[in-house]
């Protein structure tokens, strides 16, 4: 008895909770929730955002796996460039899946790129360009690759004073098959071009190891004009010699085409893209490493490509070798130097070295070719 009354008593001493007082914790509590769920989220969102920067950089790790990699150990540098990097593209002369020596290179081409404005220049230095090699001899400066390639970055590091860092070395397929992936590249010939051009495919498809489509891979005239070009026909646009020019006008082709190969890429979708790297990496060499490329890579969109030219600025193409072979050689070799530097840099102080002081004299020993009697 007495503890039930103690009970009522109890129960009779608590106030009821009014309707208001009841929706206010409710509220409450439905705010805790809300804010353990969005704290849920956030986490799960930070995670996922983790969980795919991983997956895209073990995919991109992944995928420059397949480059075919090159230290170099014994590279020597000259003259400081300061806020540019340089890089030297060589197009090799390959008729097989050799990319680390034992051919020439074809093509060499040094492109510096200013890390504050992003300007990228490309400067070509002609393949018969009589230079010193690593090993004390004067020969073509296309030789250098022989010996693979970091004895061509020494080579062009101390005839051009010069500091290159890293290269990147590609065959005629990778080239072709990169083309070909982009949907062809549009190009305007002379009719003299398009001549030598059609007689080029034929050649340049077995030297590639590829086989041409009959008609298809010709042609369709050969007057001056736009053409669209497949793979095999734009390399072997990049190939030609004999015209007016020469080489010097070989080179200016070659760099014409590495512009519209650029801007096609740029343009280019992940897949397109994604199927190229899959290709084409296994069959370029380079001595990047995977952070440099990917520190490049990120800023391709803001590249621009400002300007191109041709080295020495001023040749002679005739002079013969002992062998027989003809050479560029440079007249007034310092000075050529010198302006090189001057249109790479030219917010860089540069006084021509020692090295390329003697480089000049030995050049004009060899050949008898100066500014004096040219």
């Amino acid at each position: 008895m007495t503890r039930n009354m103690d009970r009522r008593s109890t129960s009779g001493s608590r106030r009821r909770m009014t309707r208001e007082e009841a929706m206010a914790i409710q509220r409450n509590e439905m705010r805790r929730l809300r804010k353990k769920r969005k704290r849920r989220r956030v986490l799960i969102g930070i995670e996922c955002l983790v969980l795919l920067i991983l997956l895209a950089g073990g995919f991109i790790l992944f995928k420059l796996g397949k480059l075919d990699r090159v230290a170099l150990t014994n590279l020597k540098t000259y003259h400081d460039s300061g806020p540019y990097t340089n890089i030297a593209l060589f197009g090799l002369d390959s008729r097989s899946q050799e990319l680390n020596g034992g051919v020439n290179s074809d093509t060499i081409i040094i492109a510096s790129i200013n890390n504050k404005t992003k300007d990228v220049k490309l400067v070509s230095v002609y393949r018969d360009t009589l230079l010193e090699m690593p090993d004390g001899y004067y020969h073509k400066i296309n030789s250098a690759y022989l010996e693979g390639p970091e004895n061509a970055l020494n080579a062009l590091n101390y005839n051009l004073d010069m500091d290159i860092k890293n290269y990147v070395a590609i065959n005629f397929e990778a080239l072709i098959r990169t083309i070909d992936m982009l949907g062809g590249i549009d190009v305007e010939m002379t009719a003299e071009e398009a001549f030598w051009c059609d007689g080029y495919i034929a050649e340049t498809a077995l030297a590639a190891g590829m086989p041409i489509q009959g008609e298809e891979d010709l042609l369709p005239h050969q007057n001056g004009g736009t053409y669209h070009l497949n793979g095999i026909q734009a390399t072997a646009f990049c190939r030609i010699r004999y015209t007016d020019g020469y080489d010097f006008r070989r080179t200016e082709r070659q760099r014409y085409v590495l512009k519209q190969v650029l801007d096609k890429a740029k343009d280019a979708s992940v897949t397109t893209l994604n199927d190229i790297a899959d290709e084409v990496l296994p069959l370029v060499s380079t001595s990047f490493k995977n952070s440099d490329i990917i520190s490049l890579g990120l800023n391709v969109a803001n590249y621009n490509l400002v300007d191109t030219t041709g080295f020495p600025f001023e040749s002679v193409s005739d002079w013969t070798d002992s062998s027989g072979s003809q050479c560029v050689v440079a007249v007034g070799y310092e000075d050529n130097v010198k302006k090189l530097h001057e249109w790479l840099f030219p917010d860089q102080e540069y006084e021509v070295s020692e090295e390329v002081h003697l480089i000049s004299e030995t050049i004009i020993y060899i050949t008898g070719i100066s500014p004096v009697n040219n």
